[in-house]
């Protein structure tokens, strides 16, 4: 399927996930809206929105950086003006921006608890708010959310039950758009990814090299992502993805191209029996 013509605005595209995901819309002649703060390189994160938007012209796509930090409604509403301004509307949206912090009750600050949801569930629920109105006028029009199913297991609220409410939440927003919208024919999907993915977080806050080894290539959540998007919209609405399931939709069951040491072991990630 052709993207060409269509226009994806994501959030927290200034590297890793987003990047992988923008790049491969992109491939296929999407507009892409590279939505994030980044727009000096730390080293130890890499990329800014200037770069990514660099590199989906590269790839066949036409790309705009817009510097916005989802927290603030003003600045959210200014990047959907833009990016509707420069490529006349939004056919899709893909919420990616996340904040992350695997800590218990007593460690977790109130700032950092705000933080995280500040930005996962505030700033999520904001972006697609303004992006409605216009994804209502979009061509087969999809919600792509990165969340995990839903499991209520004492096991995976115990040990960060901050961060754990905060990713439930956006998925259920998913859950909440597919029925919201199902007239309107604009879809709502989570996404998830089995095992760890090899990105700045897992490398700087979750487990450094050694864990990134045991990761996979964002490159397999932007061909789920892809997968999911190019389905009609209203045929595909309402799912919490794994990204082995999307693989195994598409008969591919043998996914070691996409392990950064194929094979070698994988780190499952949470949510994830």
């Amino acid at each position: 399927m052709t993207f060409a013509g269509r226009t994806a605005f994501i959030t927290g595209a200034s590297r890793g996930i987003g990047e992988a995901i923008a790049l491969k819309l992109a491939s296929a002649g999407a507009n892409v809206v590279v939505v994030g703060k980044s727009i000096q390189e730390d080293p130890r994160l890499g990329g800014t929105i200037h770069s990514v938007a660099q590199k989906v012209n590269e790839a066949g796509g036409k790309g705009l950086a817009v510097q916005c930090d989802i927290r603030d409604e003003e600045q959210v509403l200014q990047a959907v003006q833009q990016a509707v301004a420069i490529f006349g509307g939004i056919d899709i949206l893909v919420n990616n921006a996340s904040a992350i912090s695997l800590t218990g009750t007593e460690q977790t600050e109130t700032k950092r608890f705000d933080l995280i949801h500040d930005i996962n569930v505030r700033g999520t629920f904001i972006v697609t708010r303004h992006c409605i109105p216009f994804l209502r006028k979009g061509t087969d029009p999809h919600i792509l959310t990165l969340s995990p199913p839903i499991d209520l297991s004492p096991k995976w609220m115990g040990p960060c039950i901050g961060y754990t409410m905060s990713k439930y939440s956006m998925s259920m927003m998913t859950l909440g758009w597919a029925e919201e919208f199902r007239s309107a024919g604009i879809a709502a999907n989570s996404l998830w990814p089995v095992t760890t993915i090899a990105t700045a977080a897992v490398r700087n806050i979750l487990g450094g090299d050694m864990l990134v080894q045991r990761s996979r290539k964002p490159s397999i959540l932007a061909d789920s992502a892809y997968y999911i998007l190019s389905q009609p919209s209203r045929e595909c609405t309402g799912n919490h993805f794994t990204d082995e399931q999307v693989m195994a939709l598409q008969g591919i069951t043998d996914l070691d191209s996409y392990a950064v040491t194929p094979g070698g072991p994988l780190q499952k990630d949470l949510y994830v029996n």
